[in-house]
Order: structure tokens, then sequence, then C-alpha cells
């Protein structure tokens, strides 16, 4: 290359950058819990750690985490109850602000506490999932609930998951489901995210969509093996929520698992508070968004009701008329995002497919 092409070259400005946090350590299977020293000291975090767990799931796996570490370092623990969820997140912020690292112990709730804490004071997070019920465990954002629904927060992406298979098959298999079906959703999601890039001109990042439908076909594909309390169901559905986590912090959103089937299911949580889990409502709204984009929507119901998800509103106390007004409250949701249900859906035309998609 001659000199005056390398100087050229050197006179450009390339100003595309993208700093993404992926998790170091990620351990998956049986017992693994007892791995959570040797993780802890390859990472060279500290000598403090708090430890923030939940009422039920300090007695599940909490105890033992604290028992494993209490030799090597200085625990402090915090318990993430129910209440006002910000004067959690506040109080664990103080305790975070003394510790060298944060450890969530427990289901989503717990989790989420965990990470915004951890963002907001700075400190590295592990993800110690007790359930398999999101794929909040390995992503960057936090849902809090409000009055007004759930709000999505910026929050610490883990630099390590540690998810033991036995812990997590004990649980309440709807919780697995669940975290099933928000992983299906992805395919919708990213066809949204293909959609804004063609009519918005949205940024697309080829690699993070590719990971998501990737995630998604590997539950799609393997429905049949999603079986209650095993262990190796357990592994396959932590191993694609792990995934998708990835996904969004490598696209450095939640948009390779966030379209119109999520908005729908925060319009649903702010008519309908309480009715059914946060994937179980994104399942059943990807089986709209997937016939309006003319995809396989049947092979996704199909796919729901393998694994025992929900694939109606009905199933999860939910009425036609409140699944009609979610359907069209969901453009008043994130109006920033741009999907599938942002394209004019009518009242006339949402009560007919509700009707005609979500028929027993």
């Amino acid at each position: 290359m001659s000199a005056d092409r390398i100087n050229l070259l050197r006179t450009k400005v390339f100003d595309k950058s993208k700093w993404m946090q992926l998790p170091r350590d990620v351990v998956i299977g049986h017992d693994v819990i007892e791995q959570i020293p040797a993780v802890c000291e390859d990472l060279a975090l500290g000598d403090s750690v708090l430890i923030v767990s939940g009422g039920q799931t300090r007695d599940i796996a909490g105890k033992r985490v604290e028992a494993l570490l209490a030799g090597s370092y200085d625990v402090v623990t915090f318990a993430a109850n129910d209440g006002n969820p910000f004067e959690t997140i506040r109080k664990a912020e103080e305790a975070a602000a003394t510790a060298g690292f944060v450890i969530g112990v427990g289901g989503g709730r717990v989790i989420d506490t965990a990470k915004i804490a951890s963002y907001n004071t700075d400190r590295h997070f592990i993800s110690v999932p007790t359930a398999a019920s999101h794929d909040g465990i390995a992503s960057s954002r936090a849902s809090v609930p409000t009055a007004d629904g759930n709000v999505s927060l910026a929050a610490e992406p883990p630099i390590a998951v540690v998810a033991d298979t036995a812990v997590i098959a004990s649980a309440p298999h709807r919780l697995l489901a669940s975290g099933c079906a928000d992983i299906i959703a992805n395919y919708t999601a990213i066809l949204d995210w293909e959609l804004s890039h063609r009519l918005r001109g949205e940024p697309l990042s080829e690699y993070a969509l590719t990971l998501s439908r990737m995630t998604a076909e590997i539950l799609f594909k393997n429905a049949d093996l999603i079986k209650p309390h095993s262990e190796e169901s357990a592994w396959l559905v932590t191993k694609a929520l792990v995934s998708s986590g990835v996904a969004m912090s490598i696209a450095g959103s939640s948009r390779p698992g966030s379209g119109g089937e999520h908005k729908f299911s925060h319009a649903l949580e702010k008519l309908a508070p309480g009715k059914g889990l946060h994937g179980e409502k994104c399942g059943i709204g990807a089986i709209i968004t997937m016939y309006l984009h003319g995809g396989d929507w049947e092979g996704i119901r199909d796919s729901l009701k393998k694994i025992g998800a929900p694939t109606t509103p009905a199933a999860i106390g939910v009425d036609d008329e409140t699944a009609v007004a979610a359907l069209l409250a969901a453009r008043t949701i994130r109006p920033e995002r741009f999907t599938i249900l942002d394209m004019g859906l009518t009242e006339e035309s949402a009560r007919d497919l509700v009707k005609m998609l979500y028929r027993e």
C-alpha cells in the first residue's frame, strides 16, 4: 500500500463505536451453585459482597450462597421483599454502595432489583437465577412495576451467570414455560425490528438479530423436550435465556427480544394488572403479531401448547374485550418503538383477530 493511501486512511474518522458488556463466566448445570466461590475468585471483584434475595429464594438458594462465600468474603444480605419497588431499589443501592460486588439470587423481581442497584452504584453483578421465567437473567434491562404498568430501566448486565439446573428444575413448571414463551416471542420481536428498519430507518444489528432468531428456534423446534421438573429442560431454556440477553447487549437495547408482543404485554399489565406472567403475555401477543406479519402463527401457538404455556387471554383470566383494548393501547406503550401494532390496527380488526386466533 502506498504512503499516500495510508495517509488518506489515517485522515478518515471512523465514527461507529459501541460498548458491549457481555458475561465473562456462564456456568449452567447440575449443582453448579457450588462453583460460586470459584467464579468469584476468577473474577476478582473485591473482598465484600452484597447478596440480594427474596423471602422464599433465600431459603431455596440464597442461604447456600451466603454459606459458600462466608469464609472468604465480607457478606452482607438484603431482602428484596414485596412493597414499593423503588423504595426497595433505593435501600438495595444503599447496601450495594458498601460492597465490592453484588449477587442476585432469585426470580425476576430479585434479579431486577440487584441489576438496577448494581448499575446505579457502579458495581459488578452476578446473576444466580432460581427460576427461568424470562430473559432478564442475563440482559441489561430491568422491569419495574408501577401504578401505570411496568417500566423498563437500564441495568447492569451480569459479569457472570451461575444457573443451577437442579434449583431451576424444582421451580413450578409455569415459570419455565413462561421463560420459553418469552424466548419464542423473539421471532416477532425481530420482525418488528426489521419492519422499523425498513420503514423508519432504525439502526439494525444483523449479529444481534441472527442470535435472537437462533435462540427462538432452539425452543420452537425442541418444544417437545420441555417437560416439568426436568433438568434437561431447565438447561435448554436457561441457555436460550442467556443467549437472548447477550443479543440485547450486542444490540445495545432490548430490540432483539421486545417488539409488539411486549407492548401488548405491557398494555395488558395496565388494563388487567396481575393477570398472567410476563412471558405468558408475550407468547399470547406473539400469536397475533406473527399473524399480522404473515408468518407461522399456528406454529407459535402449537409450540406454546407443547411446553404448557397459555395461548389465549382467557387462559390467564383476561376477557376478549380487554385483549382488544390492549392491542389498541399497545401503540401508546413506548411510542418511539415502532412495531406492527403501530400500523393502524382498527378496533373492528382487533376484535376479529382476537375472535379468530384465540379460539380454544
